[in-house]
Parts: C-alpha cells; sequence; structure tokens
C-alpha cells in the first residue's frame, strides 16, 4: 500500500512540477512568447521553429495550444501557419522529455534550493517568477526518482504483474489508454515520462510502452480540443486540424508497432531511453512530412468547421484569452482592448440616439437599445474576466490597472442604461406624440451630442495611454461641457419665456436630454481621475474655506457670488417660464393637438 502511495505522490509531483514550470514561464515570458509565435507566420518553417522555441521553455505542448488557438480566435494568424506552430510544439515537448531522462538526479536539490529563496524573497519580481520555474524543474527531477524508486518492488508483486500484463494483449486498448492516462495528467510530456520509467523498471513491455506513448500523443490532441471547446470556430480549426495530423500518424504507425521494438532497441540498449527516442523519432517524423501538408489541412478545417451565426444576435467577446490568465499583465491588456470595445458600442449608441431625435426612426430606436444588450455582455464578461486574475501576484502598477478596468466598465455599463432610457423617452414622448424640436432646441441637443461623442473618445483615450495632458484637457472639458448644460438650460427656459409652442410641447424631455448628456459626460470624463491622482494633481474639495477678513454674516449675505447670481436669474426665468406654459396650455383646444398636451407647469424635473 505505501509503494502505492508513493507511485501516486510521484506522479502528482510530476504532474506538478510541469504546471509550475509553465504558469512560471508564462508570467516572466508570455508576452515575450506569444510576440515570437505572432510574428512567425511569414513562412511555415519559421512558424515551427517557434513551436519547438516556445513549447520547450513552457514544458507544455497544451499551452502552446491554448495560445495559438486563441490567436486563431482573435483572427490574428492565419490557419496554416498555426498549424505549422502546432507541429512544432509537438516536436518541442518531445525533446524536453527526451532532456529531463538523463541522469540529473544531482540537480534536483539546487534547483529546490536556490528557487525556494529567489521566489520566496522576490515574489513579485521577474527573479522571483524564474525562482519559481527552477522549483518546478526540480520537483520534474526528484518526482522521476521517486516513481523509479517506487516502481522497483512493484515489479515483484505478482499481482501487478498480472494488472499491467493484460495490457500486452491489444495494440488498440493500450494506445487508448495512454491517451487517456495524457488527458488525465493534463500533461502529455507526464505520461511519456511515467511510462519510460515503468518501461525501464521492467513492469510493461516495450511494445506496451510505445503503445502508451503513441496513446499521449492522440491524447494531447484530444486534450487540446476540450480545452479550446468555448472559443469560435476559427479558434477550434487550430487545435482540431492538429489533432487529425496526430490521429492519421496513429493511423500509420499502429500497423507496424511490432517491429519499432528492434529499431529503438537498436538506438538504445535501456529502455527508457528506447522509449523516449520513439517519442522523439515518431513526432520529429510525423512533423515533418505533416508540414507539406499544411494547407491543405487548413482547407479541410474550414470545410468541417464552418462559422455558425450567434443565434441570439448578442456580440461576443473577442479579446478575452483564457490562455492569458496565468500571465496577468496580459490578461488586463486583453481587458484593456474588450473594454475599448464597450467604448465602440457606447458611441454607437449615441449616434443612434441622435438619429432617432432627428428622423423619429422606430426601427434605429429598436437597433439603439438592443446594443445595451452587447455592452451588458461584455460588461458580464469582462468583469468573470478579471475576477479570474490572480491579483495576488499582480504588482502595484497592475493593481491599479485594474481597479481602473473595473471602474470603466461598470461607467461604460451605466452609461449604456442612460442612453437605453433616453431613448425609451424619445419614444414616449416625442416620437409617440409626433412632436419636434424647435430649431434652437435641435441645434443645442446636437452641438452638446458632438462635445459627448469627443469627450467618450478623449477618455477612452486617456483609459489607454494614461498621458497626464489628456486627462487635464479631459477634466478642463467636464467644467465646460458643465457651464454648457447650465447655458442651454437658460436659453430654453428663455424660449418658454418667449412661448414657442414647441418648446413648450418638448420642455420636459428637452431638458431630461441635456440633463442626461451631463451625466454621461461625467461618467466618461471618469477615466482622467486615476492619472491626475497618481500625478497629484487633484484637488481635495471644490468647497472654499471659510472668510478669513471677519465680515459679519450680513455683509457676507449682500454679497453675492456669480454662481449665486446666476442662480437667482434661473429662478427669475423659471417663474416667467411657468406662467408662460401654463398660459399657453389653457389657451390652446385640445382637439388641434394629437396628444394628451404639454406637461404640468410644475413638472417636477430638476433645474441644474
Amino acid at each position: 500500500m505505501l509503494t502505492l502511495l508513493n507511485l501516486l505522490s510521484g506522479v502528482a509531483m510530476l504532474i506538478w512540477g510541469t504546471h509550475i514550470v509553465r504558469t512560471g514561464v508564462l508570467r516572466v515570458y508570455g508576452a515575450d512568447l506569444r510576440r515570437i509565435l505572432s510574428h512567425s507566420i511569414s513562412n511555415r518553417f519559421l512558424a515551427f521553429a517557434a513551436g519547438v522555441l516556445v513549447t520547450g521553455l513552457v514544458q507544455s505542448s497544451n499551452a502552446t495550444a491554448l495560445i495559438v488557438s486563441s490567436f486563431g480566435a482573435q483572427g490574428l494568424i492565419a490557419l496554416a501557419p498555426a498549424l505549422s506552430i502546432m507541429l512544432g510544439a509537438d516536436v518541442g515537448t518531445a525533446l524536453m522529455a527526451r532532456i529531463l531522462t538523463f541522469d540529473l538526479h544531482w540537480l534536483s536539490p539546487l534547483l529546490i534550493f536556490f528557487g525556494v529563496i529567489f521566489f520566496l524573497s522576490r515574489k513579485q519580481t521577474r527573479a522571483g517568477q524564474l525562482g519559481r520555474v527552477s522549483i518546478g524543474l526540480g520537483l520534474i527531477i526528484l518526482a522521476l526518482q521517486l516513481i523509479v524508486g517506487a516502481t522497483t518492488p512493484m515489479t515483484e508483486a505478482a499481482g501487478v504483474k498480472v494488472l499491467f500484463g493484460s495490457l500486452t494483449g491489444d495494440v488498440m486498448l493500450d494506445t487508448l489508454i495512454g491517451a487517456l492516462f495524457a488527458m488525465i495528467s493534463y500533461s502529455s510530456l507526464a505520461a511519456v515520462l511515467l511510462t519510460a520509467t515503468l518501461a525501464s523498471s521492467g513492469v510493461i513491455s516495450l511494445k506496451v510502452a510505445l503503445c502508451l506513448v503513441i496513446g499521449a500523443n492522440l491524447g494531447s490532441g484530444m486534450l487540446a480540443m476540450l480545452t479550446s471547446a468555448g472559443q469560435n470556430a476559427a479558434g477550434r480549426r487550430v487545435v482540431f486540424g492538429s489533432l487529425i495530423f496526430k490521429l492519421i500518424g496513429c493511423l500509420l504507425v499502429l500497423p507496424f508497432v511490432d517491429y519499432a521494438p528492434m529499431l529503438v532497441s537498436w538506438l538504445s540498449d535501456a529502455p527508457a531511453q528506447a522509449v523516449v527516442n520513439f517519442h522523439v523519432l515518431y513526432n520529429l517524423v510525423r512533423c515533418v512530412v505533416s508540414l507539406a501538408f499544411t494547407a491543405p489541412m487548413a482547407r479541410l478545417c474550414v470545410r468541417l468547421l464552418a462559422e455558425k451565426p450567434e443565434a441570439d444576435g448578442v456580440t461576443r467577446p473577442r479579446h478575452l484569452d483564457e490562455s492569458a490568465l496565468e500571465m496577468p499583465s496580459l490578461a488586463l491588456a486583453n481587458a484593456t482592448r474588450e473594454t475599448l470595445r464597450m467604448g465602440d458600442i457606447i458611441e454607437q449608441m449615441l449616434n443612434g440616439l441622435l438619429d432617432v431625435i432627428k428622423s423619429n426612426d422606430v426601427a434605429r430606436a429598436r437597433e439603439t437599445r438592443r446594443l445595451d444588450d452587447d455592452v451588458d455582455h461584455l460588461y458580464t464578461a469582462v468583469k468573470m474576466y478579471l475576477t479570474r486574475v490572480s491579483r495576488e501576484n499582480l504588482s502595484e502598477p497592475d493593481s491599479r490597472r485594474w481597479t481602473d478596468i473595473i471602474s470603466l466598465t461598470i461607467n461604460l455599463e451605466h452609461a449604456g442604461d442612460i442612453i437605453e432610457r433616453m431613448v425609451v423617452e424619445v419614444e414616449e414622448k416625442k416620437i409617440s406624440h409626433k412632436l419636434s424640436f424647435s430649431e434652437a432646441g435641435l441645434q443645442e441637443i446636437c452641438d452638446m451630442h458632438a462635445r459627448l461623442v469627443t469627450n467618450l473618445q478623449l477618455g477612452l483615450s486617456v483609459f489607454l495611454n494614461t498621458d497626464l495632458k489628456s486627462a487635464q484637457r479631459l477634466m478642463a472639458e467636464k467644467e465646460s461641457f458643465r457651464d454648457l448644460e447650465r447655458a442651454y438650460s437658460y436659453t430654453h427656459l428663455n424660449r418658454l419665456a418667449g412661448q414657442s409652442v414647441q418648446s413648450i410641447e418638448t420642455s420636459s424631455l428637452h431638458l431630461d436630454i441635456i440633463s442626461d448628456m451631463k451625466r454621461l459626460n461625467s461618467l466618461f470624463c471618469s477615466t482622467a481621475y486615476p492619472v491626475l491622482d497618481d500625478a497629484g494633481a487633484l484637488r481635495k474639495s471644490r468647497m472654499r474655506d471659510k472668510p478669513k477678513d471677519g465680515k459679519d454674516a450680513k455683509e457676507s449675505k449682500d454679497l453675492k457670488t456669480p454662481k449665486e447670481a446666476k442662480a437667482s436669474k434661473l429662478a427669475a426665468l423659471a417663474e416667467v417660464a411657468t406662467a408662460a406654459a401654463g398660459s399657453a396650455a389653457s389657451s390652446r383646444d385640445d382637439n388641434e393637438s394629437s396628444h394628451d398636451g404639454p406637461e404640468p407647469a410644475g413638472h417636477p424635473h430638476p433645474v441644474r
């Protein structure tokens, strides 16, 4: 029983070691590895070499498959070069298996010792993450020693011999078991190394070991296909084509597996070395031959996996790459790109709102309201994506960036709700009653809309580039927009005082629109605050200090500030507008209007 537990712990340590190495390398060099892959698509041979290099570093062809399939899903790489990278990944993981079978028992304690020191002392730095990689490599080597030590006494047990003896009768069964183990261990590398260890201990025959290796290669393709199931058709084609290549190679080599032990025995007398040598030779020959057929395979995958339109028509996330979650800085960059997509949809909604106001187009109103569903869907996707980013490994700038992204997505989602409500109010208060704004009132709304779109674009630019001068300009635009909203409120009340019928009929809607535009502008300008705060350019409060000149309360009351003077003027205009609106409403005949009449003069809309 103890021997079995030692074997299971060794296997678990081997899997965990490969996971630690993959995580550490991706966090340190993740962006560089993705850059290497994205820049290696000029020809198939360069793409093949890039796949070998990246997989050799991350110790996992499945990790490379996730990165490449995400590139394919986003349309950043063509299918044929992506398949070439996947072939290189298969060769890369085979070469790493060959390196790890050397006698490196003396290296394990050194790697673990120095890795722990660097990781614990400099956890948030690049040196700390390289210490993590060192720990993972040490655990892999140590795990191989534990597996060898655990399997040696197992070869003497009669029950174990009978159990593994059942694998010697059916080539297809042995291959499927190898595929299943690779999927369970989440690593074909771990499956091949364990198979080599079992073969060296005499637990399984060399023929069974070779079948298990072939099955492990097939299982890694199935695993990649399962992990990419949530991607679009373009992303799934990459791993699907790789799986077909592996399946074809498996079907071609299995009929000759009886002759394979003689070939690998000629290469090496040691069973473990023979198994790993076969693994390298099999993948090298298969992948080099398949490299000539990447273009036809790409056409076949496009034909078999056609892009299907979304049933509900809701926009799907495009940049939230699952494979980037182990690279926090890259995951934040992906979330930033998706947040900018939300901003683009908000701009579409703003343009749709203006079209609805101008043309009373009900179909455009319906489409503009539907866009809010896209905003809500992307907001939920970005939020859930960021919650999966490990915040404990974020540096201080990345942690602030995480907060900024969340804040902007919340503001954009709120902006979408406001625009949707504005469209509904235009439909209910203007289109359904066949009303129209006065020429001057419509021009004011168009002017505010143009500045609102400009400030949205500037706010997204500040969010992306964190430029201080742009942030200061954005805050100045916020102040200017607030003054503009107040001025247009005054001019609207002046038109009411002049008994303009159009202004009276649409007064409530007009004031609501310009007030909501000011709220939208505040949401768009919020991206300036983090930039200004980091630069120390924010005031603590807008309130003035108390007068220090000793004037009494009476003198202070008599002295009015410009804002107080404007407030008095606004109150006077409001009284005139109320009287004018009431007079116009009572003198108009009900039959001359197609609606229920203007809203009461005492409309509780707050004047700003």
